[in-house]
C-alpha cells in the first residue's frame, strides 16, 4: 500500500505555566503478571492493561477493587514487539507496537486496532494495522540502546479521526508530537510544529475530552516521576498552548509508564517493576485533579450551549449554533450515544446522571452533566 504524508504546518507560541499539584495515592501493588504494565485505558469499570517488550501478545483487565486479574485477552495476530501504550474511543482499542529504544532502526512500527465489540465478546480477537514509519528518519544504522530520538511510548486518542503519539527521546529530552489517521494505512509522520522541552523521558499519555487537557506521564534519569499538562491549544499543534510540569515528589521513585482518564477529574497511572540500586514494584497510583474549571476559551463556549429539558425525560435538545457533534457518557464513562444531531432521545437510558460532552466549531469542548429522571 502506497504511503502516506501526515504533516500540520501552523504554528503557535508555547507559554509554561505554573504547577499545581494534583492529589496522589498508591493504590496497590500490580500483580506479578503484570509487573512491565506499560500502557492503560479505564473501560467497563476495569483497567485494561498490557506487558512492554517481549512479552505476550495479550491485553488484561483488572479489577480495581480487588488489584485481580479477571480477564486476559489474546491478539492472535499480533507480536509484542515492543508494546508502549494503549488508548481507545467509542468504537476501538488501539494499541501501540511502538517502542524503538533497543537499536533504534525498527521498520515494522505499528499501531494494532481492536473492535470493542470484538473484544468484550471474545477472548481471542484479531487487530487491524495501521503501519507507520518517520519521515525525517533517512538513517537505520543502529545505535546503543537508550540512544536514539526514534523511539516512543505514548498514544492518546486525539479526535474522531486521528491518534497521536508522543517521542521519547534518549537524546536531548526534546518530545515530539506526531498525528496518525485512525484508518489502517502505511503512513509516514511528520512532527507537529511545536515541541516540549520535557526535561524527561515520556512513557505515557491520555488526552481527556471532558476537560480538553492532554496528560503526558514520565520520569527523570534519577527516577523522579513528573506529569505535563498541555492546554489552550486551539489546534492540533497540542504544545502550543499552555504547557505545565508537575513533579510527584510524593512518589519518591518510580517508573511511571501510564496514564488513563477515568472522568474530568480522576486518572490511573501504573509503575513497572524496577530493580536497580534499589528496587520498586510495579504499582496502580490515583491521581486527582481539579479540572472542572474550563479554559478561558471553553468558559467563553460554554455560554455558546444551553441543554434542555434537565432534568430530562425523553428528548434532550441542544441549543448552539456552534455544536458539530455530541458524546453521551454514562457515570461508568460508558459512552451510550454519539452524533451531530441537536436532539438526543433519552428516552430508553436508564435514570441517573450522564455527561455531554460537546465538540464545538471554535475546536473546543464542552461537557455539562445532565440527570435523566
Amino acid at each position: 500500500m502506497s504511503k502516506l504524508i501526515v504533516c500540520c504546518f501552523i504554528v503557535f507560541g508555547m507559554l509554561t505555566g505554573k504547577s499545581q499539584n494534583p492529589d496522589v495515592t498508591i493504590q496497590f501493588n500490580l500483580p506479578v503478571s503484570l509487573n512491565e504494565s506499560s500502557g492503560v485505558i479505564y473501560l467497563n469499570d476495569k483497567l485494561v492493561t498490557h506487558n512492554d517488550s517481549g512479552n505476550s501478545n495479550a491485553l488484561y483487565e483488572l479489577d480495581v477493587n480487588t488489584a485481580t486479574v479477571t480477564r486476559t485477552i489474546e491478539i492472535t495476530n499480533a507480536d509484542n514487539v515492543d508494546w508502549e501504550d494503549i488508548t481507545h474511543d467509542s468504537d476501538h482499542i488501539y494499541i501501540g507496537d511502538i517502542g524503538n529504544n533497543v537499536s533504534g532502526n525498527r521498520t515494522d512500527l505499528k499501531i494494532y486496532k481492536v473492535s470493542k465489540s470484538d473484544f468484550t465478546a471474545s477472548n481471542s480477537v484479531q487487530a487491524e494495522i495501521i503501519a507507520f514509519s518517520y519521515l525525517d528518519q533517512t538513517d537505520f544504522t543502529g545505535t546503543t540502546a537508550n540512544n536514539t530520538e526514534w523511539d516512543a511510548e505514548a498514544l492518546v486518542s486525539f479526535d474522531s479521526d486521528n491518534l497521536m503519539l508522543f517521542s521519547k527521546n534518549w537524546i536531548n529530552d526534546e518530545t515530539k508530537a506526531y498525528v496518525i489517521p485512525k484508518t489502517p494505512g502505511d503512513y509516514e509522520l511528520t512532527a507537529l510544529p511545536t515541541t516540549l522541552a520535557s526535561g524527561g523521558l515520556i512513557t505515557g499519555g491520555t488526552y481527556n475530552p471532558f476537560s480538553g487537557k492532554l496528560y503526558l506521564i514520565g520520569y527523570s534519569e534519577t527516577l523522579q516521576p513528573f506529569i505535563w499538562v498541555s492546554e489552550g491549544f486551539t489546534s492540533s499543534d497540542v504544545f502550543s498552548g499552555t504547557n505545565t510540569k508537575t513533579l510527584l515528589s510524593s512518589l519518591g521513585f518510580e517508573q511511571t509508564e501510564a496514564i488513563t482518564y477515568v472522568d474530568e477529574n480522576s486518572y490511573y497511572v501504573t509503575s513497572e517493576f524496577f530493580y536497580s540500586i534499589i528496587t520498586e514494584n510495579a504499582k496502580l497510583i490515583a491521581l486527582e485533579t481539579n479540572d472542572m474549571a474550563l479554559s478561558k476559551t471553553k468558559e467563553q463556549a460554554v455560554t455558546e450551549v444551553e441543554l434542555f429539558p434537565n432534568p430530562v425525560n425523553n428528548m434532550l435538545h441542544i441549543n448552539s449554533s456552534q455544536l458539530v457533534s455530541i458524546t453521551l457518557y454514562d457515570a461508568r464513562m460508558l459512552n451510550v450515544f454519539s452524533g451531530t444531531s441537536t436532539t438526543v432521545d433519552m428516552s430508553q437510558l436508564p435514570s441517573g446522571l450522564y455527561f455531554a460532552a460537546m465538540k464545538l466549531k471554535n475546536e473546543s469542548t464542552v461537557v455539562k452533566k445532565i440527570v435523566k429522571k
